[in-house]
Parts: structure tokens; C-alpha cells; sequence
């Protein structure tokens, strides 16, 4: 950062070293300029004035005004006692720069340089033209110069603190930004995170509860009757293929995220398949629909399957039921579904609150919709509803 600045560099031997060298070129300055001036260069003159305002300089930043004050102080009582006969207040720049530059809210910095400036150089005219007996042709000729000098140095070091100031603020809006993008990346990752995990939780899951199912009708029945064992092994190779093809559209997605995937995924048009798959000898479901279940948009109609495929998987696992009923209904700008059932030992079979039911529910609020689970009003059983409205569907 310039030294003028009121602010140091952020190593502080690096704004230790800048306010010296600031320091020796303003000593050598004043000397230099009162020589080209044509001033006297004397022991008990310029040289201690230029050691006093260079001294001052390493003070600047922690007390900008004090140094300007007792810089211009100095300046003023060398003059008047005649010690030296040149400069009123080019002198005085790397302080007149200072505070300047240390302009900002609630400390105040150009207002006071530029009143302290208008001060000295009244005090300056007024001096030459009283006691050195000046006319004011001379006093505005040699004043003047100084009072344009001021005004470049002032409006040079506000603009260069107006652009460190610009600097500041965009290095903090582009941070802002970088932490902005970072929270929006991670939000989306936890958000892919659960997505994958209601996915390999419902595929999973209801894969191994089906298949489960179905090797336990077909161990039943081998000895009795062949073919309905037959069937049933038919039907978990059937849902063993449909979950690998669910897996294969999943890693598909997570590999090439964008791109269509080879497999149309699961939707309302395959819960007629699903129920089939889960109707076994101790739990008959009836599926009741109504409305053009192939005209719901893609992402509301996964939703309904899982939902729908999560529910019926839980009336296996825990209900202990006898029957289940499922409805689902689409119009009116919505999609409803209901899944109920007779478990007969509830609440306590009924499904507890885990992974299941909140991605089930995670799923519906996703989408706006509304979603319950719990017991059945009449006291036995569980019933999971889901509505989800689909703006523009009027099917």
C-alpha cells in the first residue's frame, strides 16, 4: 500500500520501513527544494525544519492531524522568526497527502487538511503582505502556485483513496461471492447426497422385501405346487432386473450428470406392476386410480411410485396386515396418493419414523407438496398420504 495511504502495509516491519524512507526523502525534499528555490541552506535553519518534518512522518498513521498540526506549526514559526525564507507549505505534503487519505466515516480527514491548508496560506498572505511588505502581485504570485500545488496533492490522495477504498470493496464482494458459490455447492451436494440415498434406499430396500417375499412363497410352495413357485421365482428375477436397471440409471446420472440416461426411470405407469409384484398370500393389495396417470410430468411421477413402492415395503416389513389399498388420483392441478392398511398389531407394528418415511416425505416437499404418516383414525393399521401439486396439470 502507497505510504501516503493512512492505512499501513499489513507486514508492520514493511510500514516501519516506508515511514522511514518517507521520512529521509522528506528531509531531503525540503532541503532540496528550498536550495532550487533559492532559500538559505543553514545549520539553524532549513536543515532542522526538514529533520523536524521528516521525524514527524513515522507518527502519521496512528495521528495523522497531530503531525500535520505540528508540521504546519514548525513551518509557521521558522518563517516568522526568519530561519527560513521559502515554502509555506509544499513542505508539509507527505502530511497534507496523510491525512487526506485517512479520510472515512466518523474521522473525518479531507475537511481538516483542506481547512488547515485554506488556514496556512491565509496566514501566509497576510504575514507577506504586512511584515515582509509584499504586494499582493507578489504574495498571490508565490502563494498561488503553493495553493494549486495543495489543491492537486489533496484531490490526488483522495482519489488514491478512493480507489483503495474500490479495491477493498471488491476484493470483499468477490470473498462475499467465493463463499456464496461455496455454501451453494455444498447445499447442492448434501441435497445430491440425499437424493442418492432416498434412491439406493428405496431400490434397495424394496428389491430385497420383494425378493424376500417371493423366495418365501416359492420355498412354500416347491413341494405342493411347482408352478406357483416357478411363478414366484419369475416374479424376484423380475424385480431383481427392474432394481439393476434402476441401479444402471442412477450411476448413469452420478457419471454423466446431464445426459439422458439409457432407462426411462420408475414412474405412476409401473405401480400397477409394483402392487402385482408385492400381492402375496398373507397381504392382498387393491390399487384404485383414477385420471391420465401417463400425462403426470417425470420428476411428480417418481415421486409417486417411490412413494407408493416405500409404503407398501413397510406394510411387509412391520404392519403384519392383511390388506392394503392403494389410491392414487390426479386432477385438479394435483396428484394424491393415499396407502393404507389392516396391520393388526398397531401401533407398536407399525413403521417407525426412519430413513423410509422422511425420504418419503423429503421427496413430496421437495415438490411443494403435503405430506402425513401415521395410524390409521380408527385406531388400527397406517396410513401415509402424500398431494402434490403440478402447476398446469388439469389431466
Amino acid at each position: 500500500m502507497n505510504p501516503l495511504a493512512g492505512a499501513g502495509p499489513a507486514d508492520p516491519r514493511t510500514a516501519r520501513l516506508a515511514d522511514w524512507l518517507l521520512a529521509a526523502a522528506t528531509t531531503v525534499a525540503v532541503l532540496a527544494g528550498t536550495a532550487r528555490l533559492g532559500g538559505r541552506l543553514d545549520l539553524a535553519g532549513a536543515l532542522p525544519l526538514a529533520l523536524w518534518l521528516g521525524l514527524l512522518l513515522p507518527a502519521r498513521r496512528r495521528w495523522p492531524l497531530a503531525v500535520l498540526l505540528l508540521s504546519a506549526q514548525a513551518v509557521i514559526v521558522f518563517r516568522t522568526s526568519a530561519l527560513t525564507d521559502t515554502g509555506w507549505v509544499w513542505p508539509l505534503s507527505a502530511a497534507y497527502a496523510t491525512l487526506a487519505a485517512a479520510d472515512r466515516p466518523g474521522r473525518p480527514g479531507l475537511p481538516w487538511a483542506a481547512g488547515l491548508g485554506l488556514a496556512q496560506l491565509a496566514f501566509a498572505a497576510t504575514w507577506e503582505t504586512t511584515v515582509d511588505g509584499a504586494t499582493a502581485r507578489e504574495a498571490l504570485g508565490s502563494l498561488g502556485a503553493e495553493a494549486l500545488w495543495l489543491a492537486a496533492l489533496l484531490a490526488a490522495a483522495t482519489a488514491h483513496r478512493n480507489r483503495l477504498r474500490w479495491r477493498a470493496e471488491l476484493d470483499e464482494r468477490l470473498l462475499r461471492t467465493a463463499r456464496e458459490r461455496e455454501t451453494e455447492a455444498g447445499r447442492r451436494i448434501a441435497e445430491a447426497r440425499l437424493d442418492i440415498a432416498r434412491e439406493l434406499h428405496d431400490v434397495v430396500g424394496h428389491t430385497l422385501t420383494v425378493v424376500g417375499l417371493q423366495l418365501r412363497v416359492a420355498a412354500e410352495a416347491l413341494d405342493d405346487s411347482p408352478k406357483e413357485a416357478r411363478a414366484a421365482i419369475a416374479t424376484a428375477q423380475s424385480v431383481r432386473t427392474e432394481a439393476l436397471r434402476d441401479l444402471r440409471s442412477l450411476v448413469h446420472v452420478l457419471r454423466a450428470p446431464g445426459e439422458a440416461g439409457g432407462e426411462p426411470a420408475a414412474g405412476v405407469p409401473e405401480i400397477a406392476a409394483l402392487v402385482d409384484r408385492m400381492r402375496s398370500p398373507e397381504l392382498d393389495i387393491r390399487l384404485d386410480t383414477a385420471g391420465d396417470l401417463a400425462s403426470v410430468p417425470a420428476p411428480h411421477s417418481l415421486a409417486v411410485h417411490r412413494i407408493v413402492q416405500e409404503a407398501l415395503t413397510n406394510t411387509v416389513r412391520h404392519a403384519g396386515a392383511a390388506r392394503a389399498d392403494v389410491t392414487v388420483r390426479c386432477g385438479g392441478g394435483r396428484i394424491e396418493v393415499t396407502v393404507t392398511d389392516d396391520g393388526r398389531s398397531a401401533p407398536a407394528a407399525s413403521p417407525p419414523a426412519g430413513h423410509g418415511v422422511r425420504g418419503m416425505g423429503e421427496r413430496v416437499r421437495a415438490l411443494g407438496g403435503d405430506f402425513s404418516a401415521g395410524p390409521h383414525d380408527a385406531g388400527h393399521g397406517w396410513v401415509v398420504r402424500a398431494a402434490i401439486p403440478v402447476p398446469g396439470f388439469r389431466a
